[in-house]
């Protein structure tokens, strides 16, 4: 087993801007990428091997090839894959959106729920996210305010600074304002009910459609905390430090902030998927050197045992 880099699949949505092709090295004919996924298994956008004797197989075939022991013990017990991973550039704000649960989504849309995790990789002076009910609503209060234009006032409206992290349970009203680029780890979804689009047109010249009634049977209308995660813990060790940012029932990451050498391992018990979102070095493993730069994602297989991140870089680590 060797480390896999990965190429991602772009999405050229309306919101999207330009950084992730000049800034995060993504090669594309696109006038604008609004997404990049990283990490995905997933039939609207797989990832494909970009190294090694599999190269030009998707994930989903690379899976299929070596068995789903690579996914480790703890990855095994998710009947499809369980994690989607994403960059996204909103050069304008994204619409405000929720997301079902596992029990709704399997029911009515045939895939898992989405509850995600978002890393403020970088955002321009001022940017804010949309983060739940302020108060206390009804679902006929809910309806009314989309009716007459009123939504955004009883919605959080959250500054965010980079570093910051933000986890959206499946439920919460959410949007992501413009000038804000993040790394999602969502559960392995595409399922997103629209309620609220500032009178945008699709490429189509049409309005974007909404999802209004299956947003409301999803949708938590208690107030929630309007603030940043704080970290879980914080490891320094010699020459890089490990920051645990979040943990939950799908996925836990951290955030390793490497000036040398960081020493790692995968014991069996999950991949890991890294994700570098700043400065540039190499994953080091067996003796053969894996360049890595800002933009750059590897998959690690459960059983690859040691390696290393060297140079000097930020690396999102993600498993489950």
């Amino acid at each position: 087993m060797t480390p896999i880099k990965l190429k991602a699949p772009l999405k050229d949505y309306l919101w999207g801007g330009t950084r992730l092709k000049t800034d995060f090295g993504k090669k594309t004919d696109l006038e604008k990428v609004a997404e990049s996924w990283e990490l995905s298994c997933h039939k609207d956008g797989p990832s494909v091997v970009a190294s090694g004797e599999d190269q030009g197989l998707t994930l989903p075939q690379y899976l299929e090839k070596h068995g789903k022991g690579v996914l480790g013990t703890h990855g095994e017990r998710f009947q499809d894959f369980p994690i989607l991973i994403k960059l996204i550039d909103a050069k304008d704000n994204l619409s405000i959106q929720v997301h079902p649960d596992n029990e709704f989504a399997l029911r009515v849309e045939g895939e898992y729920g989405k509850t995600e995790m978002w890393y403020i990789v970088d955002c321009e002076p001022g940017a804010y996210l949309y983060y739940g009910f302020q108060k206390e609503i009804s679902k006929a209060e809910f309806k009314e305010r989309i009716e007459n234009n009123t939504l955004l006032e009883v919605l959080n409206k959250v500054p965010v600074h980079k570093g910051d992290v933000f986890f959206i349970s499946a439920g919460t009203l959410h949007a992501i304002g413009k000038g804000i680029l993040i790394a999602e780890i969502q559960q392995n979804s595409n399922t997103t009910f629209r309620v609220y689009d500032y009178r945008r047109r699709g490429a189509d010249g049409q309005p974007r459609p909404l999802h209004l009634d299956r947003a409301a049977a999803v949708l938590r209308y208690t107030p929630m905390a309007a603030r940043a995660c704080q970290p879980l813990g914080v490891t320094a060790h010699a020459g890089w430090t490990e920051t645990a940012l979040f943990t939950c029932d799908y996925f836990s990451v951290a955030r390793l902030d490497v000036e040398t050498q960081a020493a790692l391992t995968c014991g069996g018990d999950s991949f890991r998927h890294l994700l570098c979102v700043e400065g540039e070095g190499a994953v080091v493993h067996g003796g053969v050197r894996y360049p890595l730069r800002q933009g750059d994602s590897y998959f690690l297989p459960a059983a690859l045992g040691d390696y290393a991140v060297e140079g000097q870089c930020r690396v999102l680590l993600s498993r489950v």
